[in-house]
């Protein structure tokens, strides 16, 4: 069966005035419109193709890129609203539909929001979802401890970033364990370091093992560094708990990390913190 909202390995069955046919091993077949077939081509040939439905609910094959994928989360903005709801530019000709029941919040035109992928099993239409919460669950974890798992952003909380695991769990990263710019949207792979009570996820950026590594600890105060306009108030005579704090690394790693970007000349170390030069 050739499935709606996803990519599809299709053989091309005929040349048509209208495009190409594609088929599966069932016997269904889709058309990949001339637009969007390729310029050179044989009978046979298998093609890798993105499925929706066109404005006459018909199944239509595409080679343009979705900018999300069926049971899957984006960053998506609004490009329209109406009396059904908002429509959201996903990178299709037809627009994707966020229902008003769907939104968390009613949703603006020109904002970005966080939205998930789903079908209606009765029309086969494609739809988007608003209501995070609802769509991801940690009752029941499909992740371990050491586990590698993608991860995209979706809020900024007082202790970190909120994230979506794997677009079935809720993560959290800690602002001391952040090393590199992040932003809400931002897809990205991460490793599963702790599952607490409750069964909350606490991600990290870095391998697991990575964090006491030089490499690593000096990319983090480089952060931290620009970060904070250039000077951070920690020193030898910072007490370590601080340093963790802020920094999320020991204070041995912390004085290590110091003293190689202070040999490349990359701080000055001041009596009362370090400063980037």
């Amino acid at each position: 069966m050739i499935e709606i909202g996803k990519y599809n390995e299709l053989t091309i069955l005929r040349w048509t005035s209208v495009g190409l046919y594609l088929g599966d091993d069932s016997g269904e077949d889709v058309l990949l419109p001339n637009k969007y077939c390729p310029k050179n081509f044989q009978i046979g040939e298998k093609l890798d193709v993105f499925v929706y439905l066109d404005h006459e609910r018909r199944k239509v094959a595409t080679n343009i890129t979705p900018k999300i994928l069926l049971k899957e989360f984006a960053l998506l903005q609004v490009s329209a609203v109406t009396e059904v709801g908002a429509f959201m530019d996903w990178g299709m000709e037809k627009e994707l539909l966020v229902p008003f029941k769907e939104q968390n919040a009613e949703m603006e035109k020109g904002r970005w929001y966080i939205v998930y992928m789903d079908i209606d099993s009765k029309t086969d239409r494609l739809f988007a979802s608003n209501k995070i919460e609802k769509l991801i669950q940690n009752e029941t974890l499909t992740v371990k401890e050491g586990d590698d798992v993608g991860i995209i952003v979706y809020q900024k909380t007082d202790l970190g970033y909120s994230v979506i695991i794997n677009n079935k769990h809720k993560g959290l990263i800690y602002d001391n364990e952040i090393f590199k710019p992040l932003k809400v949207g931002n897809k990205t792979r991460g490793v599963v370091k702790k599952i607490r009570e409750e069964n909350k996820i606490d991600i990290s950026l870095s391998p697991i093992g990575y964090n006491d590594t030089i490499e690593l600890n000096t990319d983090i105060l480089l952060y931290k560094l620009q970060q904070n306009n250039g000077f951070l108030p920690l020193s030898d005579k910072t007490d370590p708990e601080e340093i963790y704090r802020q920094m999320g690394i020991s204070k041995k790693a912390f004085k290590k990390a110091v003293g190689l970007l202070y040999k490349e000349r990359k701080i000055e170390i001041l009596p009362d913190g370090i400063k980037l030069l």
